[in-house]
């Protein structure tokens, strides 16, 4: 059983940054799967923003393209998002995501406010 858990959320002016962290516990494979990042804003479907492959292939949304990164930590078994020139249209909960097998593992999402 895999274990995700959000931080690095807040509060914070547009144009501002932040990185998001995503630690993973209970499973010793964490280098083996791909990590993705999604977030849903209020009244609107979860959306994925990027996503990691095992050996550190990356791909962002269009819509976070050149100011999102995605990127992870093996020896800690932690998935970061840098989000740099934050845009209201950001605001949303943002959530950790990594699958095994057909099993979807979430973390419990960390709120990221982007104030004009």
């Amino acid at each position: 059983q895999v274990q995700l858990e959000e931080s690095g959320g807040g509060l914070v002016q547009a144009g501002g940054s932040l990185r998001l962290s995503c630690a993973a516990s209970g499973s010793i494979f964490f280098s083996k799967y791909a990590m993705d990042w999604y977030r849903q804003a209020p009244g609107k479907q979860r959306e994925l923003v990027a996503t990691i492959t095992s050996r550190g292939s990356t791909n962002v949304a269009d819509s976070v393209k050149g100011r999102f990164t995605i990127s992870r930590d093996n020896a800690k078994n932690t998935v970061y998002l840098q989000m740099n020139s934050l845009k209201p249209e950001d605001t949303a909960v943002y959530y950790c995501a990594t699958k095994r097998g057909n099993l979807q593992h979430w973390g419990q999402g960390t709120q990221v406010t982007v104030s004009v």
